[in-house]
This record gives C-alpha cells, sequence and structure tokens, in this order.
C-alpha cells in the first residue's frame, strides 16, 4: 500500500478532468460565432466547437498530462488512468493492491473534478453534458471500442517506451502528453477519444443519457488497448 502514490495519482487526474473538461465547456461556448471565426465545425463526441476548439482541447488534455506525469511520475509513475494501471499491472509493473488503490484513486480524482466544474462554471459544464466523450451521431459500438483501443494502444505503448523501459529517454512527461494529444486529434470528432475510463465515466454520470450508457466501451476498449501494448513490450521489445 502506498497512500502518497494515490494521492499523486487522484490530484493528477482530477487536473486532466479539470482542465481538460473545463476547456471543453469553455471553448463550445464559442457557440455560433464558431462558424463565423474557423469555417467549420467538429464534433467533441456530441459536443459541437469550431475546428481551433479542437486544437485547443487536444492541448489542453495534453498539456495538462504532461506536466502532471512528470510532477507524479517520483511518486507514483504518473499513470492517472485506470487503463493505464491495468495494463502495467498485467506488464507485472505494479501489484494487484496498489492497482486497485490508483483506480480508486483516479475515478475519485475525476468525480471531485467534475463536481467542482459543476459548482464553478455552472450551466456552460452541463451544456456540453460535462465534457464527457461519448460516440458520435454514425459511429457503431464496434468502432468506438476500436478506436479507443487503438489510441489506448499508442498511449501504453509510449508511456512503456518513454518511462517504464530502463532504456527510455528522460522526457516521458512531454512525450505522453504530445501522444494523448495527438490521439485527440484524430479520435476526438469520433469517440472523444477518452482513452481513460476515469475521464469519461465521472463526467458520463454527472450527465446522464447516452454518455452514461456508454461508460463500458470507456473501460473496455481502453482496457484491451492498454493491455496489448504492455504485453507487446514485456514479451517483445523489452530487455530482459
Amino acid at each position: 500500500m502506498n497512500l502518497r502514490a494515490w494521492v499523486a495519482e487522484l490530484i493528477g487526474t482530477f487536473a486532466l478532468t479539470f482542465i481538460g473538461v473545463g476547456a471543453i465547456a469553455n471553448l463550445a461556448g464559442l457557440g455560433s460565432e464558431a462558424m463565423t471565426q474557423f469555417g467549420d465545425l467538429a464534433t467533441i463526441g456530441n459536443i459541437i466547437v469550431g475546428k481551433s476548439g479542437l486544437v485547443g482541447i487536444a492541448l489542453a488534455h495534453g498539456l495538462t498530462i504532461a506536466v502532471m506525469v512528470s510532477a507524479t511520475a517520483a511518486i507514483s509513475g504518473g499513470h492517472l488512468n485506470p487503463a493505464v494501471t491495468v495494463g502495467l499491472w498485467s506488464a507485472g509493473k505494479i501489484d494487484a493492491a496498489n492497482a486497485l488503490g490508483y483506480i480508486i484513486s483516479q475515478v475519485l480524482g475525476s468525480f471531485a473534478a467534475v463536481g467542482l466544474l459543476a459548482l464553478t462554471l455552472g450551466d456552460s459544464v452541463r451544456a456540453v453534458q460535462y465534457g464527457s466523450p461519448m460516440l458520435a451521431e454514425g459511429v457503431s459500438i464496434g468502432s468506438g471500442l476500436i478506436l479507443e483501443a487503438v489510441l489506448t494502444f499508442f498511449l501504453v505503448f509510449v508511456i512503456y517506451g518513454t518511462a517504464v523501459d530502463k532504456r527510455a529517454p528522460k522526457l516521458a512527461g512531454l512525450f505522453i502528453g504530445l501522444t494523448v494529444t495527438l490521439d485527440i486529434l484524430m479520435g476526438g470528432p469520433v469517440t472523444g477519444a477518452a482513452m481513460n475510463p476515469a475521464r469519461q465515466m465521472a463526467p458520463a454520470i454527472y450527465a446522464g443519457g447516452a454518455a452514461a450508457s456508454q461508460i463500458w466501451l470507456y473501460w473496455v476498449g481502453p482496457i484491451l488497448g492498454a493491455i496489448l501494448a504492455a504485453q507487446l513490450w514485456r514479451n517483445f521489445l523489452e530487455e530482459k
């Protein structure tokens, strides 16, 4: 049991959700101005924002991950994501008891962030369904599962290669944050590019409806992708 690590995971995941959801609420507030200023509209799940808003949302999540992974790496390893924790547990990098503590802390941090945003931003965060990732209109469950699995595979592949492997360079936070950014730029308009069950679950429960009904998808897809990436590293790419 590592209480310090659990606290670090709670704070780091709180920051990710707080900044990520807050950025979605603020950028979506451009509303009808988005078409005039930026030409076209893009979707983040079912949330409509200007195309520059997609870049802003991707950077908000990516930069938060970069700084929070760097800040918590020495304490907890900077997972900040249940899928990452499960993936690294499957590769023997964390024991089951601490993995469970990490996941509980991550989920609690995300819930606390959404609750505070509901108090401080009020209608603007409710208008974007608490920034919950969900499938865009016309995207099938199967497509969503595959896309979330692939995006999370990339994320955990980079985490393992830049932070876990003993040969890794000392810039893990930056590279992990950049991976989150590029994943959102691709997958944001389709699934919301959660790659993180805690980041999706808390907003989805606050939002209810379609977002809440898809919670299982954002656990299964990312966890499958994370385990696949971790096992590939453990059994093929990592030096024994």
